[in-house]
């Protein structure tokens, strides 16, 4: 959830992030082996007219999986681009990869973007024949608050008042898996121990922990987890001063202690938003991950 504290900062910020990945999606360099497809509408609440891009390999044959891909920035900020890199790749794999717009707040508070990712889960599977993707395999990622939210997709499948109206009603929004890159898990303590929640987090739940506390109880993926949980794969810096690593343990313990599978990869020293090295060896993960729990025999 990385946004500075000054009104000005931020702005800019904002700004500069997303002249970066507009001019990124931009001098994108699809590979001769890929078909990429932007803009494609999975779903038009209010009339925002979402969008994915989609990535793909050329020329696979048969059922494949999919990665969803969700971007962070706080809730209120971020778009679909940034992970059209991670898309190329994965495909490049033999999977189909999607990176996602949902709404943002403050005009769009929770659960709108949960209501948004499971509407675009279940267009998948509606269009699995379109795009041969294997309806039993959809994993999803994201990073920081798009972490958030990929985890709260594998806990709260089958959760009725989480599926909004999004179409495709007859498909199922469940995910196979998880890789979730320092999101937060328990958002009545994201206060005590990041420079921004107190600015971010009333935006997305409409009020503070004291003014909108069943909001943050409600929007903890740590209090949905249940044995029936997705496996996950929790990627988090030990410096991290957005999301406090300790947000990724307890969320290990309370799957371990439903008895869901779940790994957590420790990057000491690293903080929120992976560079250099740490990067690499979070992909790398990241990619085994998926790789174990969406293709047969884990190839």
């Amino acid at each position: 959830m990385k946004f500075s504290r000054a009104p000005l900062t931020t702005i800019s910020l904002i700004a500069v992030t997303l002249l970066t990945q507009s001019m990124s999606a931009a001098e994108l360099a699809v590979p001769d082996d890929v078909i990429f497809e932007s803009g494609v509408e999975y779903a038009n609440p209010d009339n925002q007219y979402l969008q994915l891009n989609l990535s793909r390999p050329r020329n696979a044959s048969g059922q494949l999986p999919v990665v969803l891909c969700i971007h962070g920035g706080g809730f209120r900020a971020g778009n679909r681009e940034g992970y059209n890199a991670l898309c190329l790749r994965l495909a490049q794999r033999g999977f189909v990869a999607a990176t996602v717009s949902y709404r943002l707040a403050p005009k769009y508070q929770f659960p709108a973007a949960v209501y948004d990712l499971k509407a675009a889960v279940r267009w998948l599977r509606a269009n699995a024949a379109k795009y041969q993707i294997d309806p039993e395999r959809i994993g999803v990622t994201g990073d920081s608050a798009g972490g958030h939210l990929a985890q709260f997709l594998g806990v709260t499948a089958g959760v009725a008042r989480f599926e909004g109206d999004g179409g495709n009603a007859d498909q199922s929004s469940q995910v196979s898996c998880v890789v979730n890159r320092y999101g937060p898990s328990n958002l009545l303590k994201s206060y005590d121990a990041s420079v921004d929640a107190a600015e971010v987090l009333p935006l997305f739940l409409g009020g503070d922990r004291e003014t909108a506390r069943e909001q943050h109880i409600l929007a903890s993926p740590l209090n949905w987890v249940t044995p029936n949980a997705a496996p996950t794969l929790l990627l988090h810096g030990t410096e991290d001063k957005y999301v406090a690593y300790e947000q990724a343990v307890w969320m290990r313990d309370r799957l371990q202690g439903c008895g869901v599978e779940v790994e957590l990869l420790t990057l000491p020293g690293a903080g929120h938003g992976f560079k250099g090295a740490d990067a690499e060896k979070a992909e790398q993960a990241l990619l085994a991950f998926f790789e174990k729990h969406l293709k047969p025999g884990g190839k």
